[in-house]
């Protein structure tokens, strides 16, 4: 039988062992896209009645212009601009030499008729469609609820 104290000792030495390993933390979701990378595409939640998300991420380290022409998910049935001074058709500039970023309060990407209610922590493929580097595969992260 194992005493009390022996217990302790390998608890104490296992923690001690465990705190020992340094662990890499997290970067953010990048993607090359051959002459630009592509940072952390996601979404918020959406409400079990919703019909549209909008995505949103950054362009940067771009090396050569080129616009995003289309985007398509399981998740939904079609994809259009939405926000500021943007139309119906996916058409995004992505500048050589800047960051560039769709965001809520700007232009971003809409994903319209969605097929269900997209929950906090999922993530979805998502294929995003450029004018000079063709098809990039992509992860859609789902991200926190709006509040308010």
């Amino acid at each position: 039988m194992t005493s009390p104290f022996d217990r302790r000792v390998a608890l104490r030495l296992g923690l001690a062992l465990g705190a020992g390993v340094v662990i890499k933390p997290v970067a953010a979701c990048e993607i090359a896209a051959g002459t630009f990378t592509i940072v952390h595409p996601w979404a918020r939640a959406t409400a079990d009645d919703a019909v549209a998300a909008a995505v949103c991420m950054t362009f940067h380290e771009v090396v050569e212009s080129d616009r995003l022409i289309g985007a398509e998910s399981p998740v939904c049935e079609r994809a259009e601009m939405g926000g500021t001074g943007a139309g119906p058709l996916v058409d995004f500039l992505i500048p050589e030499g800047q960051t560039t970023v769709l965001s809520e309060e700007g232009t971003y990407l809409r994903l319209v008729g969605l097929k269900f209610p997209l929950p906090v922590g999922r993530q979805y493929p998502l294929m995003l469609m450029f004018k000079k580097a063709g098809p990039v595969k992509a992860s859609l992260h789902i991200d926190y609820v709006r509040f308010g």
